[in-house]
């Protein structure tokens, strides 16, 4: 006992003197630069203001077929799944980490039969309960138990970033399928008007007005409209599998409301006006520091730099005396080699202490990766923030340019559509060629649906940028 006593003695006082520095805890030393979501005109800031990815996914996402299919996902998704079990996994490593303070208790009994000469059998057993405890004192333990907790929160926050990635997608997919339903609804009132001047120019043929070039080329462009409109179902039919895919289920019709009946949410921006949608004045983005507390990608880089951290100190604290308590209890036949019956009560305890001196080099070279790790990590940090705050600058720019777009498709649809009204009615008078009506037709078809494509991509960045800002984790 004096031998055990005088170990843990010099232990302690050489752990005040060398070893205090490896108990530190980490501290998070994350900045991020005031001009993060870049300096152009359309970034506005405002000092304490909120950002739309503070709401919940389901004030952003109105739709309530649109809510149903996320709450699906949300279940039934094997990416989310994989995730959460991950989150578990990390939770028994902790949990085992916690435990190494804990002493371990083997029962290991032991039997032999001996014989010499020709002497009897001799029978001999051991019946103890061995117990062994490693004294924490240089933090080798504490340090890897906080790198598993940093493990642990890396797994959870990860977790949140396909949360809100499966969500983002969903949303986009569904939205996806509101567009191809309006471009197909132009394509079909299109098909209707088209076979309708493929007729006139026939009668036009017919009664010598006209050549057969004419209906030719109407004939080519109406089918070219018939082809579109197979394509649009083929989307239709591929943009709803992607979804299943996503909710984990077999290939069916994915039910959705009509385009425009329920826009993203904006506090602000009264009325159903479709520019207001994805208009930068109505998107509060908030201040760049939120993005340290809500981007997924930012938190989990931090808590990488924590486990390095405490990952660096267990390296350090390997160079230190690791002290082993041992002891056993139990029941022998064999006491100092002389074997009795019945059996002796067998009770001893040791403690060792062992101090690398020699390891090869493994114990600097481990000290080495570690620190090199924690500085690869710092930059990787500082790279994460710049590049969530491109993300922001790109979607408030996508979301800049489809407002700026909307009205300008929308202008071109009213005149192209004037535009093909009265070249059919000149065309009816035989005032007008086919190829003028042809060409009025088909412009105003392209800036229908390319009017619809925008309307898609400006809520497309909407969603990008509440995702951006570390929205839906929730």
């Amino acid at each position: 006992m004096k031998r055990l006593r005088y170990i843990i003695t010099a232990a302690a006082v050489s752990f005040l003197l060398t070893g205090c520095g490896l108990y530190k805890k980490y501290e998070s030393k994350a900045t991020v630069p005031s001009d993060a979501f870049g300096t152009t005109k359309d970034i506005v800031l405002a000092e304490g203001e909120t950002s739309l990815a503070q709401m919940s996914w389901r004030e952003f996402f109105t739709d309530p077929l649109l809510q149903q299919l996320i709450e699906q996902g949300l279940a039934n998704n094997t990416d989310l799944n994989s995730a959460r079990i991950a989150v578990e996994k990390s939770e028994a490593s902790l949990k085992m980490a916690n435990m190494a303070y804990l002493p371990s208790l083997t029962f290991s009994p032991q039997g032999t039969l001996a014989k010499f000469d020709d002497n009897p059998w001799s029978k001999t057993y051991n019946l103890p309960l061995q117990l062994s405890m490693d004294i924490d004192v240089f933090g080798s333990i504490t340090n890897k138990k906080r790198a598993a907790k940093a493990v642990l929160l890396q797994s959870q926050i990860r977790e949140e970033s396909v949360h809100a990635n499966l969500i983002s997608t969903i949303a986009q997919q569904y939205f996806m399928l509101q567009v191809l339903d309006r471009q197909l609804e132009i394509l079909m009132m299109t098909d209707s008007l088209w076979k309708a001047s493929l007729e006139t120019q026939k009668t036009l043929w017919e009664n010598g007005k006209s050549y057969s070039t004419a209906v030719n080329q109407m004939e080519s462009s109406y089918l070219n409209v018939k082809t579109q409109i197979v394509d649009t179902h083929r989307n239709i039919r591929s943009t709803e599998n992607a979804l299943c895919r996503l909710l984990a289920i077999t290939p069916q019709h994915i039910d959705r409301s009509k385009w425009g009946t329920s826009a993203l949410h904006h506090p602000d921006a009264k009325g159903n006006s479709g520019q207001r949608m994805f208009d930068t004045q109505y998107l509060r983005i908030g201040v760049p520091a939120s993005l340290l507390e809500l981007r997924p990608d930012i938190r989990i880089a931090n808590h990488a730099m924590e486990e390095a951290f405490y990952n660096t100190q267990a390296a350090r604290a390997a160079f230190y005396p690791t002290i082993t308590l041992n002891g056993a209890i139990g029941w022998t036949n064999s006491a100092g080699g002389v074997v009795t019956d019945p059996g002796k009560l067998l009770l001893n305890f040791i403690g060792q202490l062992s101090q690398p001196i020699l390891a090869r080099g493994k114990l600097r070279a481990n000290l080495k990766i570690s620190q090199l790790s924690e500085q690869d990590l710092q930059k990787r940090y500082v790279q994460t923030v710049i590049n969530a705050g491109n993300q922001v600058n790109e979607a408030m720019a996508d979301c800049q340019a489809a407002r700026e777009k909307y009205g300008y498709y929308h202008r071109q649809v009213e005149v192209l559509h004037e535009a093909y009204k009265g070249t059919h009615e000149l065309m009816d008078n035989g005032k007008a060629n086919y190829l003028e009506v042809l060409t009025a037709q088909e412009s105003l078809l392209s800036a229908q649906l390319s009017e619809a494509m925008n309307m898609y991509n400006g809520s497309k960045a909407v969603i990008a940028l509440y995702i951006a800002l570390g929205g839906a984790t929730k």
